[in-house]
């Protein structure tokens, strides 16, 4: 009965939002088409705004699963029209909130603890409502300021409902849509699902916030707030509470004198530094989960929460992503496509030069602009769709960079419109090649390896003999295995000729007892047996 209503709020939705407007493009059978044109909410709703703007506003009616779905959408900037792109990037995680009395209930269950012993002060209203989960403040016993993050109640039964209906209407987008087998919608929700589910258990984003921490201890840039182990669970996170200014808050910001290049600056180092110095960096790095510090103005130090998505590079896919950035700069885009089928991103089959040709006709035009009007974000955009029409699979872990880069750009060039991402970012990655492929990089490798070495010097006699006897054992075993294959066949060739004499023997007398021939016999000359007793002498020598 619940999946029956939820349809029919879906059903509502779409024609309050005339979302049949995208079927327009779908290649659909005519009597559906038919169909589609009679339907009686065309009749009540009108289609006044964008059909991007409506698909927004839709998902925002139809609850968090949905929203949440809008946001992660908006990151495949690949896959997507810029238009709509643009427009679900709006989406912010802003729900109705759930009652304090049940934030209250899950913190309780799951610390196995009343509210009272837990902490001195709980403020049952939330100061914040997301898709997932919502935050409330509250203060330890010591006099610390907190924040407890809350799982929404029943929203693993709702997500798992939602989800088949994405999977469902996803499937239905790529038969009837044009653009359906390209955008990969099944593919999009695929990865939702992941992202969404990783996100139902707190302990993961404490652990992501607990290592980024780690990272930026003592940073003078980027401050991440202290997670409180004894208080989290896989529905309840504790956090130390932050005081900042948000950082789409341009106007306070520049109230106390905040140096507003420098700090536009810090976010592409802090990016630069995650990404090629961590290999794990921060992945929804949007305005609403990034503050900036009061203290110090002219020194700015931002602030992040939200740990849930988080990403990752491999050395490879760091060493291919830095040197194909400076290849692009440097206009050789030969190596830009050598790289990609270098690391694998696309077909090792690929023709080089068409794939060089096709990343030059994207790219070129854009060096007609100065450097500091180059979007850096939209550069590796532009590479991937590219690289997409020469097969290149989806790597997920540089669809989450791409994002985290558009964020850390579209939010410096706010922060400083002059800011010229490159002439930050390029020192940061010439000098990561050299520390990464010079002597440096020898000797801190051979640093990181010598306690192993150390550690196995003693064993190296035992390893050496033992090596030895398996291959003197092998070489035995190989002899013994050589005799017993010369023995086999050796019989099997006596086998062969017995077999073979009988055989010539039969026929021989066969032919000289037959009852035409017996009569004959006796008149045969002595050397009619001469090629019987020859064919015979040859099978036995054989």
């Amino acid at each position: 009965m619940q999946t029956i209503l939820r349809l029919l709020r879906i059903y509502w939705v779409i024609a309050r939002y005339r979302l049949d407007t995208f079927l327009d493009q779908a290649a659909l059978p005519v009597y559906l088409r038919l169909l589609v044109k009679l339907l009686p909410w065309r009749v009540f709703f009108s289609a006044r705004a964008s059909s991007a703007e409506r698909l927004r506003l839709a998902l925002i009616a139809l609850g968090p699963v949905f929203i949440k779905f809008g946001q992660t959408l908006s990151t495949r900037r690949d896959l997507l029209p810029e238009a709509l792109a643009n427009e679900l990037a709006e989406l912010q995680d802003r729900v109705p909130p759930f009652s304090g009395q049940e934030a209250r209930a899950i913190i309780e269950k799951q610390l196995q603890q009343p509210i009272e012993e837990l902490f001195a002060e709980f403020d049952p209203v939330p100061l914040a409502s997301a898709s997932v989960a919502q935050v409330h403040p509250a203060r330890l016993h010591d006099g610390t300021a907190v924040v407890v993050k809350v799982i929404r109640p029943g929203i693993d039964k709702v997500i798992r409902q939602d989800v088949e209906l994405l999977y469902t209407l996803a499937h239905m987008v790529q038969r009837l849509w044009s653009e359906g087998r390209r955008l990969r919608p099944v593919e999009v929700v695929a990865e939702y699902e992941q992202t969404i589910i990783d996100e139902l258990d707190l302990r993961k984003e404490a652990a992501n916030g607990s290592l980024l921490r780690r990272n930026f201890e003592g940073s003078a840039s980027l401050y991440v707030p202290e997670i409180f182990w004894d208080y989290t669970r896989p529905r309840v996170m504790v956090m130390e509470r932050i005081s900042g200014i948000p950082v789409a808050d341009v106007e306070a910001l520049r109230a106390q004198g905040t140096d507003m290049e420098k700090l536009a600056e810090r976010g592409v180092e802090i990016f630069f530094t995650q990404v090629f110095r961590d290999s794990f960096f921060h992945a929804d790095m949007h305005p609403g989960n990034i503050f900036v510090s009061r203290e110090n103005p002219s020194d700015p130090q931002y602030i992040a929460v939200d740990f849930g998505i988080v990403g990752s590079l491999n050395a490879e896919d760091q060493s291919y992503l830095a040197r194909n950035i400076l290849a692009f700069f440097k206009r050789d885009y030969r190596q830009v496509a050598q790289l990609h089928i270098d690391s694998g991103w696309v077909p090792p089959n690929t023709n080089v030069q068409a794939f060089e040709t096709a990343i030059r006709s994207v790219c070129e035009p854009i060096f007609e602009k100065p450097l500091k009007d180059i979007s850096f974000g939209m550069v590796l955009l532009g590479l991937f769709q590219t690289a997409r029409r020469f097969n290149m699979e989806v790597q997920p872990q540089l669809i989450l960079l791409q994002k985290t880069l558009l964020n850390i750009e579209g939010l410096g060039r706010q922060l400083y419109p002059e800011l010229d991402l490159w002439k930050t970012g390029k020192p940061f990655l010439e000098n990561w090649m050299r520390e990464r492929m010079g002597v440096k990089a020898v000797l801190r490798s051979l640093k990181q390896q010598a306690p192993d070495w150390i550690e196995k010097l003693p064993q190296i006699p035992q390893l050496v003999y033992d090596n030895l006897q398996q291959g003197r054992t092998a070489q035995h075993q190989h002899l013994e295995n050589w005799e017993n294959l010369q023995q086999s066949w050796d019989e099997r060739r006596r086998k062969t000729r017995r077999s073979l004499l009988l055989a010539v023997t039969l026929a021989a007398i066969a032919s000289l007892v037959h009852p035409g021939l017996v009569h004959e016999i006796e008149m045969l000359p002595w050397f009619s047996w001469v090629p019987v007793a020859t064919a015979w002498w040859l099978v036995w020598r054989a």
